[in-house]
């Protein structure tokens, strides 16, 4: 089953870059589901599909060649800025900035794919996935990614797990949260910017949620629970691309329906246990 998977260039590119998608996608989503924010990942992969229209616009109307995904990651970045930003600016209501970034997210979008003349198939696999669509320029742009969220995570460990359980404590602590918040947006924006390829635009929120919520089911603790995360986002994805590479369908839905049968394993098991 695997072996086309080793034998065409194209789908060992995306089946390795699902593998690093399955690692940092459930560790930064282990963060924001604890932070309490998991719509962030909504807002900023909305505002990543503006990023994306914009490029196929660009290209399309005015023969600026603009890869989608250079220009989806800068509308991320953009988009996770203006949210924290947002967030020092209604410091009583913080959550108001994710709906405000999505819906200027979905807006342009929507601008975008009218100025283009309508939807096409180039989008459709953006919305949903693909398993044809990974290049070997944008593997290596994730890989760079990937080796970049690990190498913060790491550095910031600590430090991340202090705020996302108590944000005046770390304040109070004398870290510098809010330069660690930005950074941690970015990370999230530039992840969502990545995934887009192998799990879609639409899809690429429950890849960052799912997973974590299952694993808070049965872990015992928060580093067990970034473990199980990644465990169950790699079998989501893996499972994903290979299903969908055989049954001919966007591999966006079947990681997350995988993800979503892997939640349900895990309530089940609490449920067991008690």
């Amino acid at each position: 089953m695997l072996l086309d998977f080793i034998t065409y260039p194209f789908l060992r590119y995306t089946f390795l870059t699902g593998i690093l998608i399955g690692i940092i996608a459930p560790l930064l989503g282990t963060f924001i589901v604890v932070r309490r924010q998991s719509l962030i990942a909504d807002a900023l992969s909305h505002v990543t599909l503006a990023g994306i229209s914009f490029g196929l616009m660009t290209e399309k109307k005015y023969g600026w060649v603009i890869s989608p995904i250079y220009s989806g990651m800068v509308f991320s970045v953009i988009g996770s800025i203006f949210i924290e930003k947002l967030r020092t600016v209604y410091k009583a209501y913080q959550e108001i900035s994710i709906p405000i970034i999505l819906s200027a997210g979905v807006g342009l979008s929507v601008i975008f794919i009218s100025i283009a003349d309508g939807f096409n198939t180039d989008l459709f696999n953006y919305l949903f996935g693909s398993v044809s669509a990974v290049s070997i320029n944008d593997f290596y742009i994730i890989s760079g990614i990937t080796l970049f969220v690990l190498v913060i995570i790491w550095l910031f460990f600590k430090e991340l797990f202090t705020m996302s359980f108590d944000e005046e404590q770390a304040t109070i602590a004398g870290l510098h949260v809010k330069w660690i918040n930005l950074l941690f947006i970015v990370l999230t924006a530039l992840v969502i910017a990545a995934s887009i390829r192998i799990v879609g635009v639409l899809l690429v929120s429950a890849l960052m949620t799912l997973p974590v919520a299952a694993s808070m089911r049965i872990a015992k603790g928060f580093k067990q629970m970034i473990f199980l995360s990644i465990l169950f986002g790699e079998i989501s994805v893996v499972f994903g691309i290979i299903s969908g590479y055989y049954l001919d369908i966007p591999p966006g839905g079947t990681i997350v329906i995988t993800s979503l049968i892997l939640l349900l394993i895990a309530i089940g098991i609490k449920r067991l246990r008690k």
